[in-house]
């Protein structure tokens, strides 16, 4: 129940991963870890210079278990807003196992870090505001804790911390959890932002992870912006990753050679923002017997992929004609009569390939 003069401003953070250093397979891995400890330390800045009355992590601050000295800089950084408060949860990565860091940590006045594994909750009366939670006590919980999850009757701004929604990580009943009265569920697990529910003065929101951390999290990074203000609740994704992982798709025709496709995939890349990591799609026809050297193109750049879903150029019904009787022939008829799926496509370029290099 939200007052009709009331008004609040937050931030709603998750899946930081503090720690983490994604790409280690690539040559541009070393850097990105600090690059995430920079992007998370540009947030807080941007809390107080935007006045944020309240600043949500749900989950998943750090990658692993944290260092005592890792605790240490981000209570110093949280100390920095002091007139913002902080509520925080413990992830499935972080969890509070025996002896964790967390366990005996002392934060800074402003900082709430909600401990227990069951269910409990923070009232910070200066900003009219209830956050409700608890943190893992282990890296999996199959049961679905947020069930019976409801806010108090007190009027303010109830919200619900909550991290989880795939069978090993607290399942979620998304559209019963959106009926239950939260002001607003701030949810962590999921690294793709989304907004689940939405009406006038209440939300449900994934913020998805600050930076990307696995080449499959495409699309925009950063934190949701949240204002309660006449009455209304005003949702922004706010973006603020350094880098992105990108699908670059360029199309190949028969002419092309290796080194005109690599001309026009650097120059496409350098179009795109050299600073993101890519996967490449060659898509279009090329020559029968035409091989596309990728380790070369994963040269161009950050590049974690390159798909090769061309196929090959040449008249099936001319070369079934004048094959007409051998194995070739034969080949062509298995393939006919029915529209190919990619693999079928696939199989009938290389099987082709092959059988005309062994008849040369």
């Amino acid at each position: 129940m939200i007052g009709k003069e009331a008004a609040m401003r937050f931030i709603h953070l998750a899946d930081v991963h503090l720690g983490a250093k994604p790409d280690q397979r690539y040559p541009w891995s070393t850097g990105r870890d600090q690059e995430i400890w920079e992007t998370f330390r540009q947030v807080i800045e941007q809390a107080g210079r935007r006045q944020a009355d309240l600043l949500l992590i749900a989950g998943d601050l750090f990658h692993g278990q944290p260092l005592l000295r890792e605790l240490k800089e981000v209570n110093y950084l949280f100390s920095t807003i002091q007139d913002t408060e902080v509520v925080l949860i413990a992830g499935n990565h972080d969890y509070l196992r025996k002896n964790s860091a967390y366990c005996d940590f002392v934060w800074n006045k402003n900082v709430h870090f909600l401990k227990k594994t069951s269910m409990q909750r923070v009232e910070l009366s200066r900003i009219h505001t209830y956050v409700y939670g608890f943190s893992y006590d282990c890296q999996q919980i199959t049961e679905e804790r947020y069930a019976k999850a409801i806010p108090g009757q007190e009027e303010g701004f109830h919200i619900l911390l909550a991290h989880g929604g795939d069978g090993q990580h607290i399942p979620i009943q998304y559209g019963a959890l959106a009926q239950a009265g939260f002001s607003y569920v701030a949810l962590g697990h999921i690294h793709q932002p989304q907004i689940l529910s939405r009406t006038q003065k209440t939300a449900m929101a994934y913020s998805g992870s600050l930076e990307p951390i696995e080449k499959h999290e495409e699309g925009k990074h950063g934190y949701i912006w949240g204002e309660w203000k006449d009455q209304s609740l005003k949702l922004e994704l706010v973006a603020a990753a350094r880098r992105a992982y990108e699908t670059l798709t360029f199309p190949i025709q028969p002419n092309m050679g290796q080194y005109e496709i690599e001309n026009g995939l650097q120059e496409l890349i350098e179009k795109s923002g050299e600073e993101n990591m890519y996967h490449l799609s060659l898509e279009g026809e090329k020559e029968l017997g035409q091989r596309i050297d990728k380790k070369r193109l994963y040269a161009l750049g950050r590049v974690v992929d390159v798909w090769d879903r061309t196929h090959a150029a040449y008249d099936l019904q001319e070369l079934r004609r004048r094959y007409e009787g051998t194995l070739i022939g034969e080949y062509i008829r298995h393939f006919q009569g029915h529209p190919l799926s990619a693999t079928e496509q696939k199989a009938l370029d290389y099987g082709l390939q092959a059988l005309l290099e062994t008849k040369e």
